[in-house]
């Protein structure tokens, strides 16, 4: 048992002299790794509003690292609960009004499953599920209120790309481009392995194709994707005991339009994960009937070009006029300046800052109406692994 651990005895009381009306969010974290640590970071920022009462993983170091940075982001805080064992924390379901679901990908939708007849909020990790099987599970027997935690959609630049969507006319296509560092190492080599992960355009990329479904507003048709991958390629120097990886990919889809006046949209992902000295480890480009919106990361800016009218360049036997195509450069760089909105840079740009407090807000307004109107729903975490399921199935090379 890890050291720190309460008698629940002592923690229950404290929880129950509260006032039920005015009383903070008492909250668990399963998995208590990179992603437990860092929610937990933000949570802290919430003392007024939220509790943590438990911290839940099976390695000792991992729940001291997260008690580590509950101290460091709030030192005043009580110690959480902790406890090592599931099946621990589910006896304490009903002194739980949030759980945070950061376990390896593929315990999530058995989690999800387990924990779904509880009154509870769940945040759960990207992705929901890694297979065909899970997704089912989940869509018979899921009725919980779920928040997928894509922290992608918050992050200041893709926020900017959104609010300008209409700058560039009916969307015609969407670029998203990862050239990355590798996947880091994590407890048990987990996330090297495929059977565990979904692969990588599960793993991963579901928070790419989450975002072409929002920037596009349209479905991706799931019969029109085509996929060109590599696998291993950054990996051939260790000892796998598995399959390797896809760390390399190009994914073309087409989305199905919403209504007859619009156009069904085109998408292109590009992945590297071995392209570790990029410029720009993520570009998201937009390109519409009237222009195009092009976002750097880790840059933080959007820049938003709109196509030279007629009076602009008239002479269209030669190239457009350079000071008429000139584009409106967004720095999101301050973006979270002046918000009453905790935060600190975190792994995502200040993303999960930006997760939180619309979380709590969704909460809060759950109490209220009765209404759960969570940002990211569990259907919208479905979709993403759906597509990243079958642009794996439909890879056209021999890997």
């Amino acid at each position: 048992m890890p050291p720190n651990q309460r008698d629940f005895h002592v923690l229950s009381s404290h929880i129950d002299d509260e006032d039920s009306s005015t009383r903070r969010y008492r909250c668990a974290v399963l998995g208590c790794g990179m992603m437990g640590q860092e929610h937990v970071s933000y949570m802290a920022g919430y003392a007024d509003r939220v509790s943590i009462d438990f911290l839940c993983d099976p390695h000792t170091d991992s729940l001291n690292k997260c008690v580590k940075v509950l101290r460091e982001f709030s030192s005043t805080v009580k110690t959480p609960m902790l406890l090592q064992d599931e099946e621990e924390l589910l006896q304490f379901a009903h002194s739980i009004d949030l759980l945070v679901i950061a376990t390896p990908n593929y315990q999530h939708a058995g989690q999800l499953l387990r924990w779904a007849n509880n009154d509870m909020t769940i945040l759960v990790e990207k992705p929901a599920a890694i297979s065909t099987a899970q997704i089912d599970a989940l869509n018979v027997h899921m009725n919980a209120r779920v928040w997928v935690a894509m922290e992608y959609r918050f992050m200041p630049a893709i926020r900017q790309l959104l609010e300008l969507r209409d700058v560039v006319g009916d969307i015609q296509m969407v670029t998203i481009r990862e050239n990355r560092f590798p996947f880091l190492h994590k407890i048990g080599a987990w996330n090297r392995d495929p059977q565990k992960t979904g692969d990588t355009l599960v793993e991963k990329c579901c928070h790419f194709f989450d975002l072409m479904r929002l920037i596009t507003g349209q479905e991706v048709d799931l019969d029109k994707i085509r996929t060109m991958a590599q696998r291993g390629i950054n990996y051939e120097h260790e000892a796998l005991t598995t399959d390797p990886i896809i760390d390399a990919a190009y994914v073309m889809m087409k989305f199905r339009k919403g209504s007859e006046e619009r156009v069904a949209a085109m998408g292109c992902l590009e992945l590297c994960m071995y392209a570790d000295g990029s410029r720009h480890q993520e570009e998201i480009v937009v390109t519409g009937t009237k222009g195009r919106l092009e976002a750097y990361l880790p840059e933080n800016k959007v820049y938003a070009f709109v196509r030279p009218n007629q009076d602009q360049w008239k002479d269209r036997s030669v190239p457009p006029p350079r000071n008429v195509v000139q584009p409106t450069v967004f720095d999101c760089n301050k973006m979270m300046d002046g918000q009453d909105i905790p935060s600190h840079g975190g792994y995502h740009y200040g993303s999960t800052a930006v997760e939180w407090y619309r979380l709590l807000n969704a909460m809060d307004s759950y109490k209220v109406t009765g209404e759960w109107e969570p940002a990211v729903s569990l259907t919208d975490g479905i979709r993403a692994v759906e597509i990243g399921l079958t642009a794996t199935a439909e890879i056209v090379n021999d890997l």
